[in-house]
């Protein structure tokens, strides 16, 4: 099939299949590796396989050009571009391929007809994924005249600024809100927060966690006891993040090991800290506690004062250590809480506001990404 699916109207004509080299030099001889101890920092990107990787003072392109990783996992995982633009002045290591489309092709054309391929079948490493600069030459393109590529590169580079400004929402929140947990809660030593409602004054009391909240198990299961099927979901750990695959049960238990919508609930193995749980009512696996709060405590700022001392252990680490959180060890904590319930839920709100926000740009993000992926599929022929 030489035409793609989708396609601008106006345009009828059978795409032409063509080699890479057909469409591009290759710059790589103009590329040079700076070892990191001798690179001095400066306002210029230095561009790797993944993209940007340092700034450096100095620059070896300044024109638009296509950048094709040559090495590295990536190749085959696909975490992120594996074919990218380069524009302005940058400097390029020896592990991206420098592309220069030829006359009559377009940049961002060439660009995105590279990222939707599936690499692995050019792919010429052992242990290492290494794409040869020899195949690269060979990968097959299909492309129409230049006018039809103008336009969806247009449309891709207009996509791309729409994803690239929802990240940028998305990384501008979530410094605001780790900006306001360290500023809406003592620090260390201190009785009261540097910024703090208006109504409000007086020193936060300081409490054992455990007085003011219990941590419950959740209940450990056999394998033989998870079914693929039943009347209850059994949460696990993974449920929270990035599993989306369910395991059952048919057991009537206590009510203290069900988890009901607006529960607070505590990951604590593997990946840890606190949520609300927004669905139906589930049995919660051994590995995540349920928190029954006093009246002292309310539970949105619960919610975030958790998160702000999830978040002040991980900055007391390094990126090696393993975090070990323990029931025991999380009662025995001791925290500074505001006296009146008020301010806690007026903190509370504040912080969560923040949190939905933020959720909200991340699922634009997420859709842009997913039409992104579906129009790179159909905007371009099938083989």
């Amino acid at each position: 099939m030489s035409t793609p699916k989708i396609r601008f109207n106006g345009f009828t004509d059978d795409w032409e299949q063509r080699k890479l080299d057909d469409v591009v030099d290759f710059l790589d001889t103009m590329r040079k590796p700076l070892e990191e101890a001798v690179r001095v920092a400066g306002p210029y990107p230095y561009y790797g396989a993944s993209g940007i990787v340092d700034y450096v003072d100095g620059y070896i392109f300044d024109e638009e050009l296509v950048l094709l990783s040559e090495d590295g996992a990536n190749i085959t995982d696909r975490n992120y571009p594996v074919c990218f633009l380069a524009s302005g002045k940058y400097w390029v290591n020896n592990h991206a391929h420098v592309l220069k489309v030829k006359p009559g092709n377009e940049n961002n054309f060439i660009c995105n007809s590279l990222e939707r391929k599936d690499f692995n079948q050019y792919n010429s490493g052992m242990a290492m994924p290494k794409l040869n600069k020899e195949v690269c030459k060979r990968i097959p393109l299909y492309c129409p005249k230049y006018e039809e590529q103008k336009k969806i590169g247009d449309y891709f580079r207009n996509l791309d600024n729409l994803i690239a400004l929802q990240q940028r929402k998305c990384d501008k929140l979530q410094k605001v809100k780790k900006y306001m947990l360290q500023k809406m809660f003592p620090k260390k030593g201190e009785k009261v927060p540097e910024i703090r409602f208006a109504g409000f004054t007086g020193d936060w009391e300081q409490q054992k966690l455990g007085d003011v909240a219990t941590f419950i198990n959740g209940r450990a299961y056999s394998q033989d006891e998870l079914l693929d099927e039943g009347k209850y979901k059994v949460l696990r750990v993974g449920n929270f993040y990035t599993n989306d695959s369910w395991y059952y049960s048919d057991m009537e238990l206590g009510e203290k090991y069900y988890a009901n919508k607006g529960d607070l609930l505590y990951t604590w193995s593997a990946t840890f800290g606190p949520h609300i749980w927004n669905g139906d009512k589930v049995i919660y696996h051994y590995h995540i506690w349920k928190v029954d709060l006093s009246e002292k405590l309310d539970k949105v700022f619960a919610l975030q004062l958790l998160e702000q001392d999830k978040a002040t252990l991980l900055a007391n680490t390094n990126g090696s250590t393993m975090i070990h959180v323990t029931k025991a060890g999380m009662e025995d904590k001791q925290v500074l809480l505001p006296h009146d319930v008020n301010e806690q839920a007026k903190i509370g709100a504040y912080l969560s506001n923040l949190d939905n926000r933020i959720a909200l740009h991340q699922r634009k993000y997420d859709t842009l990404k997913e039409i992104k992926k579906y129009m790179l599929q159909n905007m371009f022929p099938k083989k």
